[in-house]
């Protein structure tokens, strides 16, 4: 018998592939999709090492890709579904763009806008506020990152075996 996936899990699905696409460029696996009435508008992944830019998050890309679409800044109906909990720099854009709905599936203890650490998307002190949603596709957002960052480690200590290997073979070369 086959699930039927809700709506949000739908579009969580659509950011995970996103986020598939930034780990296969060696990027942190976070992808994002913005929809509007139904229709996903915007779609962008994290591509900060690729461009070596430390704002090219997967959600401002996501936000300037949604402006550029409609042709406005404000994105006040939209919904935004991101792979982890949006980071300081991302709740803000999200505030400023006016985006009704942030959706998230794996939460950032060290650094979640969205409610983990803080939560700016909330704050009443702020003219904007968005509804938050937590915990969608949880388990298999999660699963991405903790993947990258085991493979990521891996390749390093091989990195370092391999450059330990190559030292110890020129102690036997006559440097003189």
């Amino acid at each position: 018998m086959e699930t039927q996936l809700t709506p949000d899990e739908q579009y969580m699905h659509e950011a995970i592939l996103e986020a598939k696409k930034a780990g296969e460029m060696d990027e942190v696996p976070i992808g994002a999709v913005i929809v509007l009435e139904g229709e996903i508008i915007a779609r962008a992944h994290n591509l900060r090492e690729t461009r070596q830019s430390s704002i090219a998050h997967a959600e401002v890309l996501a936000i300037d890709e949604a402006c550029r679409k409609l042709g406005t800044w404000r994105l006040e109906n939209t919904v935004l579904y991101v792979t982890l909990e949006p980071c300081p720099m991302c709740a803000g854009a999200i505030m400023l763009s006016r985006v009704k709905k942030v959706v998230y599936g794996a939460k950032d203890p060290k650094g979640g806008c969205a409610g983990t650490f803080m939560n700016l998307l909330q704050d009443d002190r702020f003219n904007h506020q968005s509804e938050v949603v937590t915990g969608v596709l949880e388990e298999e957002c999660s699963g991405l990152l903790s993947n990258f960052f085991r493979e990521l480690r891996e390749k390093k200590k091989l990195k370092k075996r391999q450059i330990k290997a190559a030292l110890e073979q020129d102690t036997g070369i006559d440097r003189g």
